[in-house]
Order: structure tokens, then sequence, then C-alpha cells
């Protein structure tokens, strides 16, 4: 029977991938098909697409891991320290920092400059001006947040794959 350390990573790891799949998903299809729009068509896109994104689906699955991976780490530190410990414990800062942090410092304060932009009562210059400020940051900001899921998956699975010695 399995055990509640090996349940809850089992648990990180399924919300660890979801989050990183849907990040690299939209880091190679998303983002490079919303570039070839036009600057109206890629604001009311996003527009679109941040209003969706919040649903509970998602947030099961991006919350999920921030409370998951911290628990799995927290059950897994024994005396003497694992290395599956040191594994986790770098899959949480990652994920906490390179992750959440990212989007919540970076990718939300945008999205939230985004939803206010009245699309219909702008100018096309001003149109221009809103896509070139919100485009580039919310893509580098993105792209640390990819890197960073990607990064927190392959330590979680190194976890998995790490024989626990007891």
């Amino acid at each position: 029977m399995p055990t509640l350390p090996t349940i809850i990573l089992t648990c990180a790891t399924l919300t660890t991938a979801l989050v990183a799949g849907l990040l690299y998903g939209y880091f190679c299809s998303v983002n490079p098909g919303l570039n070839r729009l036009s600057d109206t068509a890629y604001l009311s896109a996003m527009q679109s697409i941040n209003r969706a994104i919040q649903n509970p689906i998602f947030f099961a699955s991006f919350m999920g891991t921030l409370i998951l991976l911290p628990i799995s780490t927290w059950l897994h530190y024994s005396q003497p320290v694992s290395l599956r410990f040191y594994l986790l414990l770098g899959a949480t800062i990652l994920y906490v920092a390179g992750v959440f942090g990212v989007t919540v410092i970076g990718n939300i304060p945008l999205n939230e400059g985004l939803e206010a932009f009245n699309l219909q009562g702008a100018s096309a210059e001003e149109i221009a001006t809103q896509r070139a400020r919100f485009e580039m940051p919310w893509n580098n900001w993105h792209t640390v947040r990819t890197i960073a899921s990607m990064l927190a998956l392959v330590l979680v699975i190194m976890a998995c794959l790490n024989q626990k010695t007891e």
C-alpha cells in the first residue's frame, strides 16, 4: 500500500508536469501563433486568454503544485538528509520563485494592465504602443517561468527515480 509521502510525491509530480506542460505548450505554439496577429487581434486574443485561464482546473494544478511540492519535500526530510529531499527542495525553490514568483511579479501585473486597456476606444497608435509595452516583457517573464517549470519537473522526476534509503 502506498505511503502518504509516496501519494503526495505522485500528486506533486502530476501537478508539476501539468503546469510545465501548459507553459511549454504556450511557449512553443501559442506565443509564436499570437506573434503573427495584428496588434488589435493580438491584444484581443491575450485579453481573452488571460480571462479564460482563470478557472478552477488551472488553479488546481498551479496552486496545487505550490502546496504539494513543499509538503512532499517536508515529508521526505529525514536524518541523514537524502538526495531525494535535496532534489525536491530544489524543485520547490524553482517552482516557488521561478514559476509562482515570476507569475506574480511579472506576468500578472502585465495581464492586469492589459485587462484595463480599452481596446475598442483606442487608436491604432495606442494599440501598437500597448502591444509593445506588453508583448516582449510578458514573453520574457513567460520564458523564465517555462524554463523554471521544466527544471523543477526534471528534479521531481529525478526524486521519484531516486531510491529512498531508510
